[in-house]
């Protein structure tokens, strides 16, 4: 493939039973464009839904979105199709931080994750699995999103659940009954539909205010924010670089299973161009980035896996980033839906989890996986807190990934020693 060409697949029109449009292959242009956009929708709920819980600016997400998405198409060289959207594993550190670190741990897991990519690149991949294999990774993901089990109800009255359990209940009964009532992309969107819904229910009830929409601008710039690191935050971020490592990878064997090419080569890029994207990000005051389940959704969908609606989708996203109104109109989701939807989401991340641990076949009847997996689920999701005579503070993801990682090789380098455990 030529670096930023595409050889058009058979007649540009259609895609033929048992065939698929390859990364390197595009249909029509006005095809394309109409792919594209289904992509924007895919990720649009989830993206957005992040700075609507954490409080960053919506358009400011958007754009390093967009950005992160064609930095990583470029490094990638338009091998491999993916949408950088927002990450949720960052929603758990960013409320446990101080006023204005947030982006400074954002920028560090950026570098961290393009470190372990040139590592990836250069040695392989393998190594991952040997430092962080499935027992440990399925248990700092299922940690992350069960610490957030408090901010789902709601840390104050005016937030979260509790904030108007009416609003809220309508909202996650949108998203569980959209996701089993419609097939295909409308199925897959559960999540915005559910937020609409209840933004809808909220506004009939008088508890949207529309003042911060109207006094808005069509167009105006994203606000930028410089980077502030607070040393005593950095340790709530360190974990999300190991559930990026996760996400990457499994998107990189997702498209390669999906495509029947051999994707791992690009592992590496792919870690590199996210831990850029997430880099520039922290530099400019948005949220951490992730290759998208969402979209994978839309190819699987599709059959399309062409990069080339990858690049409509992150100019659609940078036009979006550019509408001061738009950013307001997200603003103003009332608690109660975000409570709902959180309720789900903070879920689903603790659940994905245990998808890990159930594909990969881990065996808790060996001591060494089920103390791993307890011990540091109990820390993560009660927020253990340690305190250090500096100052320094770790709370319940950055100890819970500690025990895993550290109580694994511990037991099982000891298991060795004696015979007791199998490799």
């Amino acid at each position: 493939m030529a670096g930023t060409g595409w050889r058009l697949h058979g007649d540009g029109r259609a895609v033929s039973p048992g065939e698929v449009v390859a990364p390197d292959e595009r249909l029509t242009w006005g095809r394309t464009v109409g792919i594209g956009l289904q992509h924007v929708v895919a990720m649009f709920g989830s993206t957005v839904l992040v700075p609507a819980l954490t409080g960053f600016p919506v358009a400011t997400t958007l754009f390093f979105s967009a950005i992160g998405t064609a930095l990583f198409l470029l490094i990638t060289r338009n091998r491999l199709p993916s949408y950088l959207g927002s990450s949720f594993a960052f929603i758990a550190p960013i409320l446990a931080s101080s006023a204005g670190s947030a982006t400074g741990g954002i920028l560090v897991t950026g570098v961290l994750l393009a470190v372990v990519g040139v590592v990836v690149h250069l040695a392989g991949s393998r190594w991952i699995d040997v430092v962080m294999p499935p027992v440990v990774t399925g248990t700092v993901v299922a940690l992350i999103g069960l610490n957030l089990a408090p901010a789902a109800w709601g840390t104050t009255e005016d937030s979260g659940f509790r904030a108007d359990p009416v609003t809220a209940v309508t909202t996650l009964l949108a998203i569980a009954l959209t996701s089993v009532l419609f097939r295909g992309l409308l199925g897959r969107l559960a999540i915005l539909v559910g937020v609409v819904v209840g933004y809808v229910v909220a506004a009939l009830r008088g508890l949207v205010s529309f003042d911060a929409v109207e006094s808005a601008s069509w167009v105006g710039l994203p606000t930028f924010t410089a980077p502030h690191v607070e040393v005593s935050d950095l340790a709530l971020f360190l974990p999300v670089v190991f559930v990026l490592v996760a996400e990457n990878v499994g998107h990189v064997k997702s498209v390669a299973a999906m495509t029947g090419r051999d994707m791992d080569p690009l592992a590496g890029r792919a870690l590199v161009a996210d831990g850029l994207a997430t880099t520039l990000a922290g530099l400019g005051g948005g949220s951490g980035t992730t290759t998208y389940a969402e979209n994978i959704g839309v190819m699987a969908a599709t059959k399309v896996y062409s990069t080339a609606a990858y690049w409509v989708a992150a100019a659609a996203a940078l036009v979006l980033s550019f509408s001061p109104k738009f950013g307001a109109l997200v603003g103003s989701i009332p608690a109660g839906v975000l409570g709902g939807a959180a309720t789900l989401l903070y879920g689903m991340i603790g659940v994905l989890g245990a998808r890990i641990w159930v594909q990969n076949k881990v065996d808790f009847a060996d001591p060494v996986n089920l103390t791993t997996a307890a011990v540091a689920l109990i820390v993560g999701i009660a927020n253990y807190t340690l305190t250090t005579s500096s100052g320094l503070t770790f709370e319940g993801i950055a100890l819970g990934t500690v025990a895993a990682i550290g109580l694994y090789h511990l037991m099982r380098a000891v298991g060795r020693a004696r015979g007791t455990t199998t490799a």
